[in-house]
């Protein structure tokens, strides 16, 4: 499968991307590369593979929650850098 150059045109027009004809030609090779190694890949026998989600057996390792006191207010409050009327104060993220 090869990608043409007037499908990247079409794809930076939905995009609303304004691509020069360099970086047209670019990406022109570099998704017709992707397909290729994609294709070698769909030449490999699969069929005796079991399906995965990751190459790799990976596993969380989390702590188990245990229920203990969480901070006075004092305490939390008593390292920032800016505090009123018992609450965190942070710049205004929307100016209004």
């Amino acid at each position: 499968m090869e990608i043409s150059r007037t499908t990247i045109e079409h794809i930076a027009n939905l995009s609303r991307l304004n691509i020069s004809n360099e970086e047209a030609d670019s990406y022109q090779a570099q998704l017709n590369s992707i397909l290729h190694f994609i294709d070698k890949l769909n030449e490999l026998d699969t069929s005796q593979i079991e399906p995965t989600s990751h190459p790799l057996d990976l596993s969380n390792v989390l702590r188990a929650d245990v229920v203990q006191e969480s901070l006075a207010r004092e305490e939390a409050l008593r390292n920032a850098p800016s505090a009123k009327d018992d609450q965190f104060r942070v710049p205004a993220a929307i100016e209004g």
